[in-house]
């Protein structure tokens, strides 16, 4: 074991110029490791002497791979624009700049300058959220089945919510309506049938113990053949006979009419609104386009109570989402479209697409690769069974091979029909050339 004593000396080893500028207390931490890691192979006779260079590099890489972030930038090249597992909607530069002009600085969340005292870090956001909605007031919290939970916790708790079955939706995550209401305090009255429920049997449930009647948007499924809803016109009508809270769960909402008829059967929040519910809930982090975050809006009474309760200090959002959200509306109510990549996306021609990708076919090679016309769906849980329009640049080769490869660049396309494509609906043009320069080195 005379190797043992070759093991060097924690204090002088971290000493060493390789080490130089590096963190002293971290840098410690991690040779003590190292140097145990390699005293236990010794003495299990898997190692018989040390090499001191390789030990120094063990300890650089274990270092430098600790401190490499864990988050990072992708390409999105599948073209689901809203990509939950990539992040969901982009912020456009322009609006973080904007908002880091609080973020960098001390602020006035919850000062109110004017008087002098304490403020409501909600007023800034709401005042514009006002002004775009045209709602009495409005709420945020930090996503939308926080919205959900805080309103059936605050108005339903002990009570009964009645919902559609066909509406009892389970997204990502295992979130589920009715383990949410159950949490909340809130008893669910289940409604209708699976494909069909009528106003009738909103009306029948009605009873002494109901607080809500409740319609939950269906996020990431549709029902087709013989089904039909209620209309929350009805809803909002029963509601209002009985003086009961109607609540609308929108699950994603969205300003401007989407291009592609997608608007056809998925109404816009101004839609919505012109039925005058008390309540809605939506996410800011969809079709919205900004962070993530729980938007609930309505009558101001209702909002007001919801302030009261004391989960909110909880489900509360920071001064990073407040920022970027307010920058995010004021955009919308200057109609700077262009400063929400998830409608810029959304809106971008098929032409506009096709030319990009014939122009990333000739610098690659038209003889390796083609441009396909195909179809593409929004993601995120919005817009469910709908498809629209895309354009994919096709590269020849075997398609798990390609995929791989060019995941490992941290560029994340999509295989359909045994083709590895590069879709280019959520692609943003500037990585137009890092993708070009990817397939060169594959195919050379």
């Amino acid at each position: 074991m005379n190797v043992l004593r070759d093991l060097p000396k924690i204090d002088k080893f971290v000493t060493l110029p390789a080490f130089f500028g590096l963190s002293n207390t971290l840098l410690t931490r991690i040779a003590k490791d190292q140097i145990e890691a390699l005293r236990i192979r010794i003495l299990s006779n898997k190692t018989t002497q040390i090499d001191h260079e390789s030990l120094i590099q063990e300890v650089l890489d274990s270092y430098h791979t600790l401190l490499a972030p864990s988050l990072k930038p992708l390409i999105n090249a599948t073209g689901v624009i809203l990509h939950t597992n990539m992040g969901r909607s982009l912020i456009d530069p322009e609006i973080l700049d904007r908002a880091s002009r609080v973020l960098c600085n001390y602020s006035n969340l919850e000062y109110n300058q004017s008087k002098g005292c304490r403020g409501e870090r909600y007023e800034h956001v709401s005042k514009h959220l006002r002004a775009l909605l045209g709602v009495e007031d409005v709420l945020v919290v930090n996503n939308n089945a926080s919205a959900v939970f805080l309103v059936l916790n605050t108005f339903a708790k002990g009570k009964e919510v009645v919902v559609s079955r066909g509406e009892l939706v389970e997204i990502g995550g295992s979130f589920r309506i009715p383990e949410v209401m159950s949490q909340s305090g809130a008893i669910l009255h289940e409604v209708g049938a699976t494909n069909k429920t009528k106003a009738s049997d909103y009306a029948n449930a009605i009873n002494e113990n109901t607080a809500i009647l409740m319609k939950v948007h269906r996020s990431n499924f549709t029902i087709e053949g013989f089904s039909s809803e209620t209309e929350y016109a009805d809803i909002k009508t029963l509601s209002k006979e009985h003086k009961l809270i109607d609540y609308y769960d929108l699950g994603s909402g969205y300003i401007p009419t989407l291009p592609y008829n997608l608007s056809n059967d998925e109404h816009p929040i101004s839609k919505v609104l012109e039925d005058e519910p008390n309540l809605i809930s939506f996410s800011g982090d969809k079709l919205f386009g900004s962070v993530q975050a729980g938007i609930i809006a309505g009558k101001k009474g209702l909002i007001d109570e919801l302030k009261k309760n004391q989960l909110l200090r909880m489900l509360r959002v920071d001064k990073i989402t407040l920022s970027i959200l307010e920058e995010t509306i004021k955009a919308y109510l200057e109609e700077r479209y262009d400063l929400i990549p998830t409608l810029k996306l959304l809106f971008t021609d098929t032409d506009e697409l096709q030319d990009r990708a014939e122009m990333m076919r000739k610098e690659i090679g038209s003889e390796i690769s083609d441009v396909i016309k195909t179809s593409t769906v929004m993601g995120g849980g919005t817009l469910p069974n709908k498809e629209f329009p895309t354009i994919a640049l096709h590269i020849h080769g075997k398609a798990t091979k390609l995929e791989r490869y060019f995941r490992a660049r941290d560029i994340i396309g999509r295989i359909e029909r045994d083709m590895f494509l590069i879709d280019l609906r959520a692609l943003e043009s500037k990585y137009d050339q890092q993708i070009i320069t990817a397939a060169k080195e594959f195919l050379s």
